[in-house]
């Protein structure tokens, strides 16, 4: 059994052999009241429970961070401060249901999700049709809606680092603001605010009605909607280029805020593929790798032809492959964000049990 916790609701599933077997059941978190949150987890289980024809063997489930996630203790959240001064959650639901329970960051769940099932197998499919010999095995994914969250899949293996902290790309520092960290700029609330700031609309629209303001089919200031997800592309794109310049790999990118793809990607791809300057006065790429787009056919096209050509071996008349184009690919969750999220719980249970 499974479960996306969210800043705002809950999500509950069971899984089995990667594929979802009861309809996703979704409560609401109650993030500033424990009891009542407690009890939306309780509930929410029991009443995946009840719709399995067989008796479940584990639970494993996402939930916001920082908490200790090999012993189940849930630490001082942002999004849902209720749980202030930790909370033995694995603990509780073990003692209730009699079945190990399995603890880890959203961020991370999302990305194994999409790691085994979701993007990174469909990347390295597009590059064997196309006849590249080069296959990805990293992935580093990113969840924009609430919060800001990450995790990182190394060589086909969940990195969690020695504190069960990697991957916190949520706290990288603002590029628009230094005095700021990454998710005042990359959130619900911070499409919120920079739409109130060039609009001077103090209603506190939902991004979905920024959004429908942009598209122009909603009234409001159309170029304060554009300019709000400029923002975000523009902070988000500069994130992701700092921890892609450790982690060299394909980027997801999930959550509510990233069905704005269209207005927040080219402000993203312009930080990715910029550059950045020298202390003479000239600049040099912003990153090593060429990055594309996994929701462009043009971009997918270029990305699996690479650079491929031969050269010769000296001294013989043997010539290798050689493909000199270092790239990525940054693209949208193929599984949906809750889903990534439970199929990266199931498989993160069955490698522990």
């Amino acid at each position: 059994m499974t479960l996306d916790a969210g800043g705002t609701n809950f999500v509950f599933s069971a899984i089995r052999g990667f594929e979802t077997i009861v309809e996703p059941i979704t409560f609401p978190s109650h993030g500033n009241d424990l009891e009542k949150c407690l009890n939306s987890i309780v509930s929410g289980f029991k009443e995946v429970e009840i719709q399995l024809h067989d008796k479940p063997v584990a639970i494993s489930f996402a939930f916001p961070g920082p908490a200790d996630y090999p012993n189940g203790i849930i630490g001082d959240l942002g999004n849902l401060p209720a749980f202030r001064g930790g909370v033995a959650l694995g603990s509780m639901l073990q003692e209730i249901f009699g079945l190990p329970v399995f603890i880890n960051n959203d961020g991370d769940l999302f990305a194994y999700g999409e790691a085994i099932a979701g993007l990174l197998p469909e990347v390295n499919s597009m590059m064997v049709q196309a006849g590249s010999p080069k296959q990805f095995k990293n992935l580093f994914g990113v969840t924009i809606g609430t919060g800001f969250g990450g995790g990182l899949v190394y060589n086909n293996q969940l990195y969690l680092g020695d504190n069960s902290a990697a991957s916190e790309i949520w706290l990288m520092r603002n590029y628009l603001d230094s005095n700021l960290f990454a998710e005042e700029g990359i959130s619900i609330r911070a499409v919120q605010r920079v739409y109130q700031q060039n609009s001077g609309d103090n209603s506190n629209l939902s991004p979905k009605e920024i959004f429908e303001i942009a598209e122009g089919k909603a009234k409001g200031n159309k170029e304060a909607a554009l300019k709000a997800f400029e923002h975000l592309g523009v902070v988000l794109g500069d994130s992701l280029a700092n921890a892609v310049t450790l982690t060299d790999s394909i980027i997801v990118i999930g959550g509510g805020l990233a069905n704005a793809w269209k207005f927040f990607s080219p402000a993203m791809f312009s930080v990715l593929n910029g550059k950045i300057s020298s202390n003479g006065g000239g600049s040099v790429d912003r990153l090593e790798m060429k990055v594309f787009s996994l929701e462009d056919e043009d971009g997918m096209k270029a990305m699996a032809k690479g650079g491929l050509t031969k050269v010769k071996v000296p001294y013989t008349e043997k010539f290798v492959d050689y493909d000199p184009m270092k790239r990525i690919g940054v693209g949208l969750s193929r599984l949906g964000t809750s889903k990534a999220v439970s199929v990266g719980a199931y498989a993160y249970a069955l490698s522990k049990l």
